[in-house]
């Protein structure tokens, strides 16, 4: 600031030094800085490259959608992209699951996250922005109770080739105990039949993130006798922690993450 004092009363002095006639258009003119807008297609990459973080789990703990990819998370959740993902894991997994040899004692299992795996939650969250609104749980609470969400095509198929080819299907979930009645209404409205067990928190389980909960239930598995060969979840928290699968499938959502 004090250089561009200097400067001013430089050109001031030199002016009026000067024999030519005073000009206002020789004074310095103010300095204008413009911030181009981003480009449509620049907001595109942007929110790509974070959806990307997501999938990947790269990214920190985040509650909410970055405001700008708003209109692109919606775009992928109702558009082709997101049903030619959910396909290909689907497909990829039935591939694997086909090339299993099954032990004859018959505690082979696969795990099936239910939200946003075997159920999708698309018509509540396209409610409240795809995930622009942090998580209000008494809301959703309210969604479950309604026990409508639809059946993720293709994980109905794969869950469907799992049970054919006889493993076990367990299903685990984040939701509390005391939806365990319109979980299950849910789940056979939308098609899924003759899971092995469906686990949901208990009272002991509030509290805890949900890696370290499922962790717990899968080693209860384990304890019992049972090898998960398989599991299915759109969350890292489903897939990652103790006694992992001999093989996960990341099922794609960019709308909310639970640790």
């Amino acid at each position: 600031m004090n250089s561009l004092r200097i400067f001013l009363l430089f050109a001031l002095f030199s002016i009026s030094l000067s024999h030519e006639p005073f000009n206002s258009h020789l004074l310095p003119r103010p300095l204008i800085l413009e911030y181009p807008q981003e480009s449509s297609e620049e907001i595109q990459l942007e929110c790509t490259s974070w959806r990307f973080g997501v999938e990947a789990n790269n990214l920190g703990p985040w509650k909410t959608i970055p405001v700008a990819c708003a209109e692109y998370v919606k775009e992928y959740m109702t558009g082709r992209a997101y049903e030619i993902d959910l396909g290909r894991v689907a497909n990829e997994a039935a591939i694997y699951a086909r090339s299993v040899e099954l032990s004859e004692d018959g505690n082979d299992v696969w795990v099936f996250d239910v939200d946003e795996t075997l159920l999708s939650n698309l018509p509540y969250y396209a409610e409240h922005g795809y995930g622009l609104e942090v998580f209000d749980e008494m809301e959703f609470a309210k969604w479950v109770e309604k026990a409508t969400a639809p059946a993720i095509g293709s994980s109905l198929k794969l869950y469907e080739v799992v049970q054919s080819l006889g493993f076990k299907t367990f299903l685990l979930t984040g939701r509390s105990e005391n939806q365990r009645s319109v979980t299950v209404e849910n789940l056979i409205n939308a098609g899924f039949q003759n899971w092995d067990k469906l686990i949901l928190r208990g009272s002991n389980d509030h509290g805890k993130q949900a890696t370290v909960y499922k962790s717990e239930k899968r080693s209860e598995m384990v304890k019992e006798g049972y090898r998960i060969v398989g599991n299915s979840g759109d969350q890292w928290s489903d897939l990652l922690g103790s006694e992992m699968s001999l093989r996960s499938f990341k099922l794609p959502n960019p709308m909310y993450y639970i640790p």
